[in-house]
C-alpha cells in the first residue's frame, strides 16, 4: 500500500482530518489503514501549489515517489461569482508525474501550476457528483484510496491534456515558515547577474516597500538586517529565494521577515523594484 500525504486548507482542523482519514480507510483493502499525513494550507491555491512542488521535490530527491500519493483539496471555487446552491466544486483531476508519484484533487486556480513540467499523464474523472460541501471526506476519499492501493484502473479515467493546468507567471509568496521567513516564488536564476552579493534590493510585499541586502544565507548578514537569500526550498540548483531577518530569538522583540512586510500571507505578490 502506498502511503498518502494530504495538503488542505482544512488540515489545521482536527475533526477534519479525522472524518477524512476515516472515510479513506472505510475504503482500504486493509482495514488497519495505511500511513497518512496532513499538511497545513491556506486558501491561497499559490500556497498549494508551492507545498505540494516542495513535497515532489524533496520526495523526488530522498524519498520514493513509486510508493507514494498526494491529494490535495484547495477549492476556494474561483470557477464562479455565482451562487453555488449545491456547493460545485472544481474539476477533479488525477496526475501521475514522471517519478511515478500520484496526485489528484480540484483542479482550482493554481494548485498544480508549479509541478506542470513534471507532470507524466493527466487525467479527468467524469463519474463524480461535484456536489456537497465536504469533498475531501464525501467525494475524493476513494479516489485516495484506490491510488494508495493501486487500483487506479477501477476508476475509469479519461487522459486529456496537462494545458487545462494554468501558467503562474510573476513573483509571489509560496509559504511563511514558523519563524516568520517568506519563501518566495523568485528563483536564485531570477537573481544572479543582476546583483551582486551585497547589494540592496527593494522588495514591495503587502503594500510594504524595503531594502533587503542580498546575502549567501539567512545568516550571511548581521543579526537583525533585512536580508534576501537561497533559501532551503525549490531546486537544488536553483533555489527559491526568502525574505527575512536573523535573530538569535533572544531578543526581547524578535521579528523577522514577516513583521517587516506587515504580516502578509502566501499567495501575496512580491515585486523587485530596482
Amino acid at each position: 500500500m502506498k502511503k498518502l500525504i494530504v495538503v488542505a486548507d482544512w488540515s489545521s482542523d482536527s475533526l477534519a482530518c479525522q472524518e477524512v482519514r476515516s472515510a479513506i480507510e472505510g475504503y482500504l483493502k486493509d482495514h488497519n489503514g495505511g500511513l497518512i499525513t496532513f499538511i497545513q494550507s491556506t486558501p491561497s491555491t499559490i500556497h498549494t501549489a508551492f507545498l505540494i512542488s516542495q513535497i515532489v521535490e524533496v520526495e523526488d530527491r530522498y524519498g520514493k515517489p513509486l510508493e507514494m500519493v498526494i491529494f490535495q483539496n484547495t477549492d476556494p471555487r474561483l470557477h464562479s461569482d455565482n451562487p453555488l446552491k449545491n456547493g460545485e466544486g472544481a474539476q477533479p483531476i488525477i496526475l501521475r508525474l514522471q517519478s511515478g508519484i500520484y496526485l489528484c484533487g480540484p483542479n482550482a486556480g493554481y494548485n498544480y501550476s508549479l509541478i506542470k513540467s513534471r507532470i507524466a499523464e493527466t487525467y479527468i474523472y467524469k463519474g463524480l457528483n461535484l456536489e456537497g460541501q465536504f469533498h475531501s471526506r464525501d467525494l475524493y476519499a476513494r479516489i485516495a484510496a484506490h491510488l494508495m492501493d493501486e487500483m487506479e484502473d477501477e476508476l475509469e479515467l479519461e487522459e486529456v491534456s496537462s494545458n487545462l493546468i494554468p501558467v503562474l507567471s510573476g513573483f509571489y509568496i509560496g509559504h511563511i515558515d514558523n519563524y516568520g521567513n517568506i519563501k518566495t516564488l523568485v528563483t536564485h536564476e531570477n537573481i544572479k547577474g543582476k546583483y551582486e552579493l551585497g547589494d540592496f534590493i527593494t522588495i514591495k510585499i503587502n503594500g510594504v516597500e524595503k531594502k533587503a541586502k542580498y546575502v549567501s544565507s539567512l545568516f550571511g548578514g548581521t543579526p537583525g538586517e533585512l536580508v534576501i537569500y537561497p533559501g532551503s526550498s525549490g531546486s537544488r540548483d536553483n533555489p527559491y529565494m526568502e525574505v527575512s531577518v536573523w535573530r538569535h530569538f533572544t531578543e526581547k522583540n524578535p521579528t523577522t521577515g514577516i513583521n517587516e512586510f506587515n504580516f502578509p500571507k502566501p499567495g501575496m505578490r512580491v515585486e523587485l523594484l530596482n
